[in-house]
């Protein structure tokens, strides 16, 4: 009887043995169709999701974003006329209105202007370019400037505007340059505010004439036709209150 059940111990150890090769197999192929399931199953997710995802717009409509500005009017004809040339500004940057300007006889390159706001400018190159030279002054409200005919180095400003308006600066007196505008010197009718016309002696730069309207809205005594030599001398007695 022992021997029997050792000889059927035997056999069926032996019979184990040979199925676990099969046995493997079975595992392993059930293991790889799970994988294989399990990798199918998102892509069926994503071709459900794909008819709700946004459409890029198409680009045919899209404007180029690299595209030259200057291209957009290249159609008309003017642009291949100008398209060489280049705008600048050539100024006064500041200039505002003006009320007098004035030139030299016989030279057709340099100029002066004074404005309402912006003092007094000059321009050396037949009023193409334009240069401040009033800005270190106590006042850039320019009513008059006049420019001596026999001395074209001597230059009058009378300070403040008389054309009336609901808004205006006043001005601080008379100023003269002896260097064609390269500095300033004060030389009175400091209370005149408002000045209409500045007139120089043709023969004599240094005699002036000046016409001052005065306080554009209250009494002064710095109104009327004043003279300047040396000092100031007021002409005949303004018919104005004072």
């Amino acid at each position: 009887m022992g021997g029997r059940n050792r000889s059927c111990g035997k056999k069926s150890g032996t019979a184990l043995v040979a199925a676990l090769p099969a046995l493997l197999v079975t595992l392993l192929v059930l293991w790889a169709q799970g994988a294989a399931f399990a990798q199918t199953k998102p892509e069926r997710q994503s071709k459900a999701v794909k008819p709700t995802q946004s459409v890029p717009p198409s680009t045919a409509n899209t404007p180029n974003q690299n595209a030259n500005p200057d291209d957009k009017d290249s159609g008309k004809p003017e642009d291949k006329l100008f398209k060489g040339m280049k705008y600048r500004m050539i100024g006064p940057f500041r200039g505002g209105r003006s009320l007098t300007a004035a030139g030299i006889p016989g030279d057709p390159t340099t100029y002066y202007f004074g404005a309402t706001g912006g003092g007094v400018w000059k321009s050396t190159d037949g009023a193409m370019t334009w240069s401040p030279v009033f800005d270190k002054e106590g006042s850039g409200d320019i009513g008059s400037l006049a420019v001596a005919g026999s001395d074209h180095n001597t230059i009058y400003v009378g300070t403040g505007e008389a054309c009336i308006r609901g808004n205006i600066s006043h001005g601080d007196g008379v100023y003269k340059s002896l260097d064609g505008g390269k500095t300033w010197k004060n030389v009175g009718l400091h209370d005149s505010r408002a000045i209409g016309k500045v007139i120089v002696n043709p023969n004599n730069p240094d005699i002036a004439f000046v016409a001052a309207l005065g306080h554009p809205f209250g009494p002064n005594t710095e109104r009327g036709i004043f003279s300047h030599d040396r000092w100031w001398q007021e002409l005949g007695e303004s018919s104005l209150q004072r």
